[in-house]
């Protein structure tokens, strides 16, 4: 089976290091990356887009990107058809319609959280419709680091229970403390009882796996809008 070439943009952040580590296995070439720091471990390290040969662009066969919403902008421009698979959150809405219009030209993969064990708590939310009248609130801990805030797996995890009991939840408390992966709770509570689903990611290593495995997936798909429903539901 043919290596997939890879382009990875953040490559020096929290999340590329931990994606870098995981591309070692067999599947992945590491091409190109796009960093401030010199990554051995790829073909090219370029400190900006801009500065990269036509010809070496179109070599990569799918893009994966943990790196700013104005840095996804900018991969948008110089890469016109090639699959990406982003894990960036913190978009405006004027940010998150211009995805969806590149995705009309290109396969896009978006997931505020790339994590196998999330999508599975989103669906288990489901079952909060059985007690719509309850009161409801959605937290999250992340590292100090996180500039977001709330980050967008929380706010994923507020849409999805408005969608489930078809009434507005209160904004998701965010707390920003030491070097904590990620922990998003969502309770339900009534004056006699209380429902409470948590998951706590113990590394990043899960969310550069379920990056890969998304690009995996992306590669061969028609153009458009994906996510991990899109992935999970037609594995």
């Amino acid at each position: 089976m043919k290596k997939m070439k890879v382009g990875l943009l953040g490559a020096s952040g929290k999340m590329g290091l931990s994606v870098r580590k995981s591309l070692k296995e067999n599947f992945f070439t590491p091409f190109l990356a796009v960093s401030s720091k010199n990554c051995d471990e790829f073909v090219f390290t370029v400190a900006d887009l801009k500065n990269v040969e036509l010809e070496i662009l179109d070599q990569v066969d799918v893009w994966l990107d943990f790196s700013s919403p104005e840095h996804l902008q900018e991969l948008l421009q110089f890469t016109k058809k090639t699959p990406i698979v982003t894990g960036t959150t913190g978009f405006s809405e004027a940010q998150i319609k211009k995805i969806k219009i590149a995705s009309k030209k290109r396969p896009l993969f978006w997931a505020s959280n790339m994590s196998i064990g999330v999508w599975a708590l989103r669906q288990a939310l489901k079952t909060l419709g059985l007690v719509k009248d309850f009161n409801f609130v959605v937290e999250e801990i992340h590292h100090t680091q996180k500039k977001d805030n709330p980050g967008g797996t929380a706010k994923t995890l507020r849409n999805d229970l408005e969608k489930i009991v078809n009434k507005k939840v209160t904004l998701p408390l965010g707390k920003r403390v030491g070097n904590v992966f990620g922990i998003h709770k969502v309770t339900a509570a009534s004056k006699s009882e209380m429902i409470t689903f948590e998951h706590t990611a113990l590394n990043r290593e899960v969310f550069a796996e379920g990056a890969l495995k998304a690009a995996r997936w992306i590669l061969n798909k028609k153009n458009g809008y994906y996510s991990m429903d899109s992935l999970q539901e037609n594995k």
